[in-house]
């Protein structure tokens, strides 16, 4: 599907570009933090997240404009090691869903802080198995915890956020556990910001990086 859309969208040649460029596109619902998070660390350390919603180029794209991350690489979670290209997790059928492996220091920012800009423009958490144009399991939204504490974190978040019905619809997103991250392509890697013209990412993840410029400035970071 995103393929059809790329190819759609580059016909449609610069005209297309330059509107897509001065459109005003709505950020959505604003969401409340977390009431339940990890505190701050006291010492500089690495952890890591995985996150999974629609097309890893957007959700890479806007981590790696947050302050407190140290990488972000797009990959695949939820499959096996031998289904882990491109080519086979583009047919629905791996189990493995499009993710970002978020590697940051949680002495500048907690768990819960990354889900917050994850669940405010990241992503729509209400759409399943599809994310704007791009539909199948492999664009689910998931949240794949590798510890305890990280599962209590989202559940306790998508549970206060359903009680507050901070979105029309239920969310949908996934917490499981994380068994593996298999990082994607190199072609895949930073291609928001290697491609900034490209019309899928001018529609579809350019405004995800705006909105997070405008929602949380004090977390936002020029690459």
């Amino acid at each position: 599907m995103r393929r059809m859309l790329q190819q759609v969208l580059i016909a449609l040649g610069a005209l297309f570009v330059a509107t897509a460029c001065n459109a005003k596109t709505n950020p959505g619902p604003a969401i409340p933090a977390p009431e339940y998070d990890a505190p701050r660390a006291s010492a500089s350390s690495q952890q890591t997240a995985v996150l999974s919603g629609g097309c890893f180029w957007g959700i890479q794209a806007v981590f790696q404009h947050v302050k407190g991350v140290i990488s972000a690489t797009s990959g695949y979670s939820g499959g096996s090691a031998k289904t882990a290209d491109y080519e086979t997790v583009s047919t629905g059928e791996t189990g493995h869903a499009e993710s970002v492996q978020v590697v940051y220091d949680p002495s500048q920012i907690t768990y819960g802080e990354l889900l917050h800009v994850f669940f405010s423009v990241a992503h729509d958490p209400t759409q399943l198995n599809r994310q704007g144009p791009d539909d199948g399991t492999q664009y689910r939204s998931s949240i794949f915890y590798n510890s305890d504490e990280q599962k209590r974190i989202a559940e306790a978040y998508i549970a206060q956020l359903d009680k507050a019905k901070i979105f029309p619809h239920p969310i949908v997103t996934k917490v499981v556990p994380l068994e593996a991250f298999y990082p994607a392509e190199a072609y895949h890697q930073n291609y928001a910001a290697l491609h900034p013209n490209q019309p899928y990412i001018v529609f579809n993840d350019a405004p995800k990086v705006e909105h997070l410029k405008q929602q949380f400035p004090d977390l936002y970071k020029n690459k």
